[in-house]
């Protein structure tokens, strides 16, 4: 999974193709070209007798760009980021920031491909892959693409809310050195907290409230459970991304085009509306929006103690 931001400046999560689905969509597509060519081929065969050398061999060469170029770009401009191999895999090329794809980027896309798939039998496109965190290709980084999957799960739920109770706490959180890939887990977790079992959720959210502690300061305040440590620090995070986005949103829109030159006003964003969290005050499980916490399978405390 990962955050991809709309050009709305809402942040969405989205499934992106790994290498083994993205290269059976290609093998399947490899397939309409290659029969394609077939075809092509026997076609201009039985004219040889009756057509100049030159001219067949010239008529081969533009056919050729015209299936494995031309191909991936008719498809994906008409169905929107979508050739035969991706619908029957269920992928979907989009820009960057979640728009349709466009023609020029699936001309570059293509052209790319051509190069970096055929022409280089596929190695620059298997590294860079796989280097990639979003799994982009050669061609995706050049045209500002990524593939996504559409068939991803549908029950991730509504994104973690903010305990009240640890609204002021969360505000003084350092939240830069959170890695991705803790940040699905815990996502994850949260998604399916209420189909587990007790016992199951408190072990499972102890293990991943550990870990994120690693990342997170300053600890949480006692007797927080592990579902609502993990539901405030993601909270805060999507918050402080939103409030990032529509501040540079704002900024743009009141920046006139042809205005004169003013010197920069330092910009401090506005407080949050909430309460304060005094540190030494016990989470009250009893009044989250949510209803009570499940009785704790952890420790005498109930709580989630984070490691020293």
């Amino acid at each position: 999974m990962s955050d991809l931001v709309t050009g709305d400046a809402v942040v969405v999560d989205v499934q992106i193709a790994q290498l083994p689905i993205r290269a059976a969509a290609f093998l399947l597509d490899f397939l309409v070209q290659t029969g394609s060519m077939i075809a092509i081929y026997l076609l201009l065969s039985n004219t040889i007798t009756v057509v100049d050398p030159a001219l067949l061999t010239a008529l081969l060469i533009l056919f050729t760009v015209l299936v494995f170029v031309g191909y991936p770009v008719l498809t994906e401009t008409l169905t929107r980021g979508r050739t035969l191999g991706k619908i029957a895999c269920g992928l979907r090329v989009v820009g960057d920031d979640g728009s349709p794809e466009l023609f020029r980027q699936a001309l570059f896309r293509a052209l790319s491909g051509f190069v970096e798939i055929y022409t280089l039998s596929g190695g620059p496109a298997v590294i860079c892959s796989l280097i990639s965190p979003k799994g982009k290709r050669l061609g995706d980084v050049f045209a500002g693409t990524m593939v996504i999957s559409e068939r991803g799960p549908r029950n991730a739920g509504p994104p973690p809310q903010m305990p009240p109770q640890l609204a002021g706490w969360a505000a003084t959180l350092e939240l830069s050195q959170l890695p991705e890939e803790l940040i699905h887990t815990a996502r994850q977790y949260l998604a399916r907290w209420r189909d587990l079992s007790p016992a199951v959720q408190h072990e499972m959210g102890t293990r991943i409230a550990a870990r994120m502690t690693a990342f997170v300061a300053p600890p949480p305040p006692p007797g927080v459970p592990p579902h609502a440590y993990l539901s405030a620090v993601l909270a805060e995070r999507r918050e402080r991304h939103l409030q990032r986005l529509l501040r540079r949103a704002a900024a743009r829109a009141t920046t006139p085009a042809a205005a004169p030159y003013l010197p920069a006003q330092p910009h401090t964003a506005a407080p949050r509306p909430h309460q304060g969290y005094a540190a030494a005050q016990p989470y009250a499980a009893a009044s989250q929006p949510n209803g009570p916490a499940p009785r704790p399978h952890g420790p005498a405390g109930g709580g989630f103690t984070p490691p020293a």
